[in-house]
C-alpha cells in the first residue's frame, strides 16, 4: 500500500495558477502542471502501481486518525465533471469520517482541476494517477489500485459523472456501515430504484441484457443481487481481497461478488441520474471485452460438473428408495390398514435406511465422507424425518384432492428430491468442502424512498387483549397470547400505552416470491418488512419503529406464538430494555440461602437441568432459566419463561404432575426441539428455503415442550436478587478457574448473542433503531450495562464431563466466606420502579 507523509510542504504556483507541491530531496521531480498531473513529492510510490504515487491534495477537516471511509472515484478525462462532483460530494460525506481518493487515468486537465479545487473540499482529497503504460485493467484496474491505496476500513466506489448522485452515495455508505454487511450495492432494479439516467432505449436494453447474462452465468452467487453490474457500491476493506481480483473493463463489482461468494450483501435502491458532463466510455470493444471476461470468470469458478454426477447417482439411489417407500406404504396402508399418514411416516424409516446404505457406500467416496458412519446416519435420518413434517401436510392435501395415496406419496418424495440432495451433499457429506461457502439466501434491500405500506385488504380489530408488564420497564400488548410472557400478564396496562404492540395483519405481496427478503422501507429506516416465499401465506412480519413499536404478523405466524415471541418480539424487547438501562442477559438465576447465583452457558449445554437439580436438591428460589433482566447496579430481576425440556434435561425432571400422555409426547418433543433439531434447522437456513415458515409449521404440528418450573420441581419464585456469583458452565474435562472482568464481559456477551442465532435475527437487528439509538449504539450501551453488572460479581468457569455442575456449585458456595444475604419478599409484588436505579 502507498504511504503518505502526513505533513505537506508549502506549495508553489504553477504557470496556470493552481498550486503545485514542491519536491523534496530524493523524491521524484514534480512534473510541469501543463502536463496534466502535478505530483506530491512526499508520496511513496506503490510497487504494485509502477510509477504511480498517492498525492495529498488537501481538503478540510477529516478524522483525527485513519478515515473510516475511503470513497474511490475512478476518472479518465473527467475535467468537466470533477468540479461538479466535488461541490456536491464533499458536503454529502460530512460527518462520515471520509476521504475521497481519485484513481485517475486521465490524459486531459483532470488532475489540474482536482489540484485547484481539492483544498476547498470539506473532506480530505487524495489522488492516485496512473501514467500511460501502467493502466492495466482499464477502469476496473484503476479501482483496484485505489482499493490498495485506501486508508478507510470501508471503501465506496462511484463514478465521477454524477450519474451516481452524491447524496445516494452517502446513504449507501451509511447503510453499509450500519447494517453489518460485507458489501452494499446501489441498485437501479429493486424497490424504488430507477435506471432512467441511461441515455436512450438502446443503452437501457444493453444494460438489462448484460444484467440478465451475468445472473444466468452465476445464478447462485448473484441470486440476492438485482444489479450486479452497478458502479455504485461499498464494502468492508478486510472482506475483499484485492489479490483475488482480475477485472477487465468497467464491471469491478461483478468480479468482487463472484470472487467472494460468502460475503453478506445488502442493496440500497437509488435513482440512476442523467450524465451531468463528460461522455460515456462505453464502446463495442468494451462490450466484447466484457463478454470475454464473463466467460473467463465463469470458467474460473466452475465446479459443478462433479456435483452433477453426484446428483445423478443420488437420483438413481433416490429412485430405488421411492420404490422401497412405496412398497412399505402399500404394506402398511393396503395390507395392515393403518392410516395413510402413519403409514407414510413408517415407510419413510425403511426408505431412509435403504437410501443411506446405498448413498454412503456407492455415491460418496471415502474422501467425501464427513465424520463416522453413525453420525452420518443420524444426520441422514434427522433430515428425512424433518422433511417428513413438510411432506405430510402436502400428502394430506393431495389425498383430499382425490389423488391416490401411493401416487401422492411418490409425488411428495420427488418434489423434495433436490432439497434432500443439496443438504446431503453440502452438510452431511460436505463433498468439496472447500467450496461449501455460499452467500446468505435472504435478500436485504434498503429503500429510502419507498411509499407507505398499502392499506389491508380487510378491516381488522386493533384491540390488544393480552398485555404484559416486563420488569416494570417495558409493556407489551398483543392480539395473540405469548406464553413466554404469561408470568407478566398485566391487564391493568392501558391498551394505548404499550411500548410494543403485536397485531395480526396482511403482510407482504399476494404473489409468491423467489426467496426471502428483508426490506427497510420508509426514510430513516422507520419500518422493516420480512417476507418469505409463499406470499401472504408465508411467515411474514412488519415492524414499525414507533414509538410505540408495532409488529404486524401474518396469519401463519399468528398460529405459532412461540416463533413470534422467540424470533421477533424478544429481539425487540432486548433492545428496548437496553435503551432504558437494562439488559436481557442469556443466563439462569436462582437464589440459594438468600444468595444470588447466576449460571451462563451456550445453548443446550445443560443449564436447565442444572437449575432443576439445584432447586430440587437444595431448595432456594427460582428467578429465570433462559433470560434474566439485569442492570448496572448488580441487580437481577426474574424472567420466568416456561422451561424448554430438551433430551438431556429429562434426567433432571421428576415431575409427578405430568400425565402419561405428556410424558409420551415429551420424548418426541424433547428430541425435535433440542440442539439436534435446531442444528438441522440452522443448516437448512443456509439454503433458499422459507425457514421461518418451516419453523412455524413444525411448532404448530409438534409444539415445543414448555413447562413452568413449578410443574417440574417444587420451588418458590423470587422477584429480584443481588448476584454475587456467576458460573459459566462448560462440558469437558473437570476444571475451575476465575475470569477477569474483561474476559467475563466478552464471554457473557458471546453467550447472549448465541441465543439469537435463528433467522431472521441477523438481518433484523442491524436495522433496528430504538430510543434514538442505532444498532451499534445500542450494543455499546448493552456492553456498559453488563460491565457495571459484572463489576460486583465473581465469575468462574466450571467445566464437567458428567453433568455434575449441580453437585459442585453448592460445595463451592459453602466453602466460601458467607456473604450478607439479600432477602426478597415472600409474595410476588407489583413492580416498584424504586427498586431500579435510574437509567
Amino acid at each position: 500500500m502507498t504511504h503518505v507523509v502526513p505533513s505537506r510542504p508549502a506549495a508553489r504556483t504553477g504557470a496556470d495558477g493552481p498550486p503545485v507541491p514542491e519536491p523534496t530531496d530524493g523524491g521524484p521531480a514534480a512534473p510541469n502542471p501543463a502536463d496534466g498531473f502535478p505530483a506530491e513529492p512526499d508520496a511513496v510510490p506503490d510497487p504494485a502501481d509502477g510509477d504511480s504515487a498517492v498525492l495529498e491534495l488537501g481538503g478540510g477537516g477529516g478524522p483525527a486518525g485513519p478515515p473510516r471511509l475511503t470513497v474511490v472515484v475512478p476518472t479518465r478525462d473527467e475535467r468537466e465533471s470533477v468540479p461538479l462532483l466535488l461541490d456536491r460530494l464533499g458536503p454529502a460525506l460530512s460527518g462520515l469520517g471520509a476521504e475521497i481518493l481519485f484513481a485517475d487515468d486521465s490524459d486531459d486537465d483532470t488532475v489540474t482541476e482536482l489540484t485547484a479545487l481539492a483544498p476547498r473540499c470539506p473532506v480530505p482529497v487524495r489522488l492516485l494517477h496512473r501514467p500511460p503504460g501502467t493502466r492495466g485493467g482499464g477502469l476496473s484496474g484503476a479501482v483496484v489500485a485505489g482499493i490498495r491505496a485506501a486508508r478507510g476500513g470501508w471503501v465506496l466506489v462511484m463514478d465521477a459523472d454524477l450519474q451516481h448522485p452524491p447524496q445516494a452515495a452517502a446513504v449507501l455508505a451509511r447503510t453499509a456501515m450500519r447494517e453489518g454487511v460485507d458489501i452494499a450495492v446501489g441498485t437501479r432494479y429493486a424497490g424504488t430504484g430507477r435506471s432512467g439516467g441511461l441515455a436512450g432505449a438502446g443503452r437501457q436494453a444493453t444494460s438489462s441484457t448484460a444484467t440478465r447474462l451475468v445472473k444466468a452465468a452465476f445464478p447462485r452467487r448473484l441470486a440476492t443481487v438485482s444489479d450486479p453490474l452497478s458502479g455504485l457500491f461499498a464494502f468492508r476493506r478486510d472482506a475483499v481481497d484485492p489479490a483475488l481480483l482480475r477485472p477487465v473493463g468497467f464491471k469491478i463489482l461483478l468480479e468482487i461478488l463472484v470472487r467472494h461468494p460468502a460475503a453478506r450483501v445488502a442493496e440500497v435502491a437509488y435513482a440512476f441520474a442523467p450524465r451531468q458532463a463528460g461522455r460515456s466510455k462505453a464502446s463495442l470493444r468494451e462490450g466484447l471485452a466484457f463478454v470475454r471476461h464473463v466467460a473467463r470468470l465463469r470458467h474460473s469458478v466452475a465446479g459443478g460438473q462433479r456435483q452433477l454426477a453426484r446428483m445423478a447417482a443420488f437420483g438413481l439411489v433416490g429412485a430405488s428408495g421411492i420404490a422401497v417407500n412405496t412398497a412399505a406404504l402399500w404394506l402398511f396402508f393396503e395390507v395392515l390398514g393403518l392410516h395413510h399418514l402413519l403409514g407414510a411416516a413408517l415407510a419413510t424409516q425403511f426408505s431412509t435406511a435403504w437410501n443411506f446404505v446405498l448413498t454412503d457406500t456407492a455415491v460418496y467416496r471415502r474422501g467425501h465422507r464427513r465424520g463416522r458412519r453413525p453420525g452420518r446416519a443420524g444426520r441422514f435420518f434427522a433430515l428425512n424425518n424433518l422433511l417428513l413434517l413438510t411432506r405430510l401436510p402436502l400428502l394430506q392435501w393431495l389425498v383430499l384432492a382425490g389423488t391416490d395415496v401411493l401416487t401422492a406419496n411418490a409425488l411428495t418424495l420427488v418434489l423434495l428430491f433436490a432439497l434432500r440432495f443439496l443438504v446431503s451433499d453440502r452438510l452431511i457429506y460436505r463433498a468439496g468442502e472447500a467450496k461449501v461457502r455460499r452467500r446468505d439466501p435472504v435478500k436485504l434491500l434498503v429503500d429510502p424512498d419507498a411509499a407507505a405500506a398499502p392499506p389491508p385488504h380487510r378491516r381488522r380489530s386493533g384491540y390488544l387483549p393480552y398485555r404484559y408488564d416486563v420488569a416494570g420497564t417495558v409493556t407489551i400488548g398483543s392480539q395473540i397470547r405469548l406464553p413466554e410472557l404469561e408470568f407478566f400478564r398485566a391487564q391493568w396496562v392501558p391498551d394505548a400505552d404499550v411500548d410494543i404492540a403485536v397485531r395480526v395483519g396482511d403482510v407482504g405481496r399476494r404473489r409468491p416470491r423467489g426467496r426471502a427478503a428483508l426490506t427497510e422501507d420508509h426514510s430513516g429506516s422507520a419500518a422493516l418488512r420480512y417476507e418469505e416465499h409463499l406470499g401472504r401465506l408465508g411467515a411474514n412480519f412488519r415492524v414499525r419503529l414507533g414509538p410505540p413499536i408495532t409488529v404486524e404478523v401474518g396469519p401463519l405466524l399468528a398460529r405459532s406464538p412461540h416463533v413470534v415471541y422467540t424470533n421477533v418480539v424478544e429481539a425487540l424487547l432486548r433492545f428496548v430494555l437496553i435503551s432504558r438501562g437494562r439488559m436481557l442477559l442469556h443466563s439462569a438465576c436462582v437464589e440459594l440461602d438468600g444468595r444470588g447465583v447466576m449460571l451462563s452457558a451456550l445453548t443446550d449445554t445443560g443449564k436447565t437441568a442444572t437449575v432443576l437439580r439445584l432447586l430440587r436438591e437444595h431448595g432456594g428460589r427460582f428467578l429465570s432459566d433462559d433470560m434474566t433482566v439485569v442492570d448496572a447496579s448488580g441487580r437481577a430481576v426474574c424472567f420466568p419463561k416456561p422451561l424448554t425440556i430438551s433430551a438431556h434435561t429429562l434426567r433432571a425432571v421428576h415431575a409427578e404432575d405430568l400425565t402419561r400422555g405428556e410424558w409420551r409426547r415429551l420424548a418426541l418433543q424433547s428430541r425435535l426441539h433440542s440442539k439436534g433439531g435446531r442444528s438441522i434447522a440452522l443448516l437448512l437456513s443456509r439454503f433458499n428455503l422459507p425457514i421461518m415458515g418451516i419453523n412455524a409449521l413444525t411448532q404448530i404440528l409438534v409444539p415445543p415442550p414448555k413447562y413452568s418450573v413449578d410443574r417440574l420441581v417444587p420451588c418458590r419464585l423470587g422477584s429480584s436478587t443481588e448476584v454475587k456469583d456467576l458460573f459459566v458452565i462448560e462440558r469437558g474435562a473437570p476444571d475451575l478457574y476465575d475470569l477477569d472482568p474483561a474476559e467475563a464481559l466478552e464471554r457473557m456477551l458471546a453467550n447472549t448473542e448465541d441465543a439469537y442465532g435463528f433467522p431472521p435475527y441477523r438481518h433484523l437487528a442491524p436495522a433496528l433503531r430504538v430510543g434514538g439509538l442505532d444498532h451499534a449504539e445500542l450494543r455499546a450501551r448493552e456492553r456498559e450495562i453488563l460491565a457495571g453488572f459484572l463489576s460486583g460479581v465473581r465469575t468462574r468457569v466450571l467445566a464437567s464431563d458428567c453433568f455434575g455442575w449441580a453437585d459442585e456449585i453448592p460445595r463451592l458456595l459453602a466453602g466460601e466466606e458467607s456473604a450478607a444475604p439479600v432477602r426478597t419478599a415472600e409474595a410476588w409484588p407489583r413492580w416498584d420502579l424504586r427498586t431500579f436505579p435510574a437509567a
